[in-house]
Parts: C-alpha cells; structure tokens; sequence
C-alpha cells in the first residue's frame, strides 16, 4: 500500500517548508530527499525526526523498489529531461512540480497523451506559475470570451529566495523567448514593453516588464486565450527601472558571461534591497453578455517562498487525501478552483464536493477583485 509522500529538494529553501507543512498534517510519512544524504539526515534532526531523510538522484535509474510505499512525489529541483516525472505516473505515483522552467514544461507537454498513466502528475505549482493559473482560470468563468490575458508578478528584493530562484531570475534576464499573440508565437526580448499596472493602495502603479515565466504559455493552451504576457517588477522602483535601462542599452546581454553572472547571483543573495513583499496580478479582458468586459485580480503577501510552499503543501494535500480520478499531465487550473476572500484564499479541487469544504485555505494574505 503506497502511503508516503516525498519531498525531492526537500531541504532546500522552498523544499524544507513543504516538508514542515505536510508533515504537520500527516506525520510518519513525509521523507525529504535529494542527492546529499548528509543534507537530508541534518534537515532531519532539525524537525525532531518529523521528517524523514532519504537519499535520491533523480538523474539517475528511477529507484522502483526504493519508492515501492511512495504514493506522492513533490518535485522542488529543475530537471533536464522528463524521465523521472513520467516514470512517477507510470508506476502510480502522483506527481506534483513546482518549477517555472518553460523548456521542461515543453517536453511535459510533447510526452505521449496516448500513454496510459496511472497516477497524476501536476504542474503550475507554486505562486507564479501557481497562483496566477488559478486567477486567469477564475478570470475565464467570469467572461464569456476573454481575447488578452496580462500577467504581472512583483516580488520584492528585500527577501530571501532561494539559490535556484535567484540563478533562474538572473539567466532569463537576457532571454529571448516566445509568447502567445493574437493566437500566433512570437519571439520577445525578456525585460522589455513595459506595462503600467495598478497593484491597488499600497503598491500603487508600478511599470512590470516581460518575462519568461511559463503560465503565459501554458495558459495560452489551457484556457484557449489568444494573447497572454507576464511582466515582472520589483518592489524597488529604482532596481526595476535600472534594469529596463540596462536592457534598452544592451547590457543585460553580458549577464551571458559567467564572471558577471556569478557576481548578479552574489549581489541578488547578499544585498536586501527592498522589502519581503509579493504581489500578483491578472488583467482579463474580453466579452460579456456581447459587451467588452475587464476583469481584475491582485493577491499581495509577504514572502514569495513562503507562498509557494503553503501552495504546494495545500495541492499536494488534496492530492494525497482526495486522489485523483484523472490520471495523466494537467496544469493546476485544470484540477483545482480557486475562491478569494479579502485576507485568505481557498483551494478546491474541481472534482471534489463543494459542500464539503475546501481543500485548503492560506490567510494572511490580501486579495481584491474588480469587473467592469
């Protein structure tokens, strides 16, 4: 009987929230795992043993034997191929991601859909993908059509993000990268076309920039939307309008060298900047009742890993607990709904009961909505 649940990149930053969240809800069965056993045992011992440690590579043969009691996988680590997320699901093991990585999302989506899996594998995990998947999915319910989609993600600089997040937000600097316009793809340079977005009282306008994040393409195909962009800022207006500048001058391009990447990376860990908050935002426009309609939602909190990992931990409860009658690849806001309260939001798993409740609920939070 499969009855654990795995963490892979459970001691990291993101990881070892997830790990202390799930295993407060069931406890014996969380394991946080990753290449270094040492790392695993000393996160381990930090949570008095709630959490168990396990070694694994997920570069290497996928360990059957090894994950023979796992019915849960959540996958915090960027991975070059697919082989270990589609084994998972082969072998009846629910699969949750919670990367932003495009190409891997792009290689989710080419596997076979004439496979026959036997387990669900989740992404758009997390709060941007994550979060955003879930609004733009709500924003679609309350349209009848809508034909552009906007995206903006604020993060501040004042916080503390992991390692990986800071190397991924500093290599797509310079990127190149393609979006969804007017049902066509299009190449754009990331950092650029800025876009004036109102992120309510305290924020005030803020210019946000493109950027690679993966929701704009997958949310394109899920959602049948013509035209989806996600722009970035920050919480500094001066390190935003910094950057754009380097951008307009052509000097985001020698972030490509690693001296000058290595010091980004050095720069974005040490310094603090700014504050811990986060916002996100989507801006819906489309038909309603044959009318132009608009539609606005804003989720603002403090830290961004934070987010993700009560995100996570709340999807891969409902997963663990409800299962899932629709095996195979999905996106988030193709199983789960999401409901908006002024200072909580709730999760719920489409197929699931209403009048049984949420699958879960994360307050602390402020959220507004606008249709027009």
């Amino acid at each position: 009987m499969r009855t654990e649940i795995v963490v892979i990149g459970g001691y990291g930053h993101v990881g070892g929230q997830i790990c202390t969240l799930l295993s407060e809800r069931f406890p014996g069965a969380v394991y946080a795992a990753g290449r270094n056993a040492a790392r695993a045992e000393q996160f381990s011992e930090s949570t008095g043993g709630r959490v168990k440690p396990m070694r694994i590579d997920a570069a290497e043969a996928f360990p059957a034997q090894q994950l023979r009691k796992v019915k849960l996988i959540v996958m915090c680590l960027d991975q070059q191929d697919t082989s270990f997320a589609e084994a998972c699901i082969r072998e009846g093991i629910h699969y949750i991601d919670i990367t932003a990585n495009i190409e891997f999302f792009r290689q989710m989506a080419q596997l076979n859909p004439g496979s026959r899996y036997n387990a669900a594998a989740v992404m758009s995990v997390g709060l941007a993908p994550g979060l955003t998947n879930l609004l733009a999915g709500e924003a679609v319910r309350s349209m009848d059509e809508v034909k552009q989609l906007d995206i903006g993600i604020l993060l501040g600089l004042g916080d503390s993000h992991g390692q990986a997040a800071i190397e991924w937000t500093v290599d797509n600097l310079p990127a190149q990268f393609e979006v969804m316009q007017e049902g066509r793809n299009t190449r754009v340079d990331s950092y650029t076309d800025g876009l004036l977005t109102d992120w309510g009282a305290d924020l005030g306008r803020r210019r946000a920039y493109r950027f690679p994040f993966a929701d704009q393409q997958t949310l394109a195909r899920t959602l049948g939307i013509p035209t989806v962009s996600t722009r970035l800022c920050f919480d500094s207006r001066a390190a935003t309008a910094g950057i754009a500048l380097l951008q307009k001058l052509g000097a985001l391009r020698l972030l490509k060298g690693r001296r000058l990447r290595n010091l980004a990376i050095a720069s974005f860990g040490r310094v603090r900047w700014g504050t811990e908050r986060y916002a996100v935002k989507i801006e819906a426009a489309g038909l309603k009742d044959g009318a132009a309609a608009r539609s606005e939602y804003v989720i603002q909190g403090l830290k961004e890993a934070e987010i993700t990992a009560r995100v996570a931990a709340v999807v891969a409860g409902a997963i663990y607990q409800e299962g899932n009658n629709k095996p195979g690849i999905h996106h988030l806001e193709q199983l789960f709904r999401l409901s908006l309260a002024p200072d909580r939001l709730s999760l719920q798993l489409q197929n699931q009961n209403p009048d049984t409740g949420s699958s879960g609920t994360i307050s602390g939070i402020s959220c507004w909505t606008r249709h027009t």
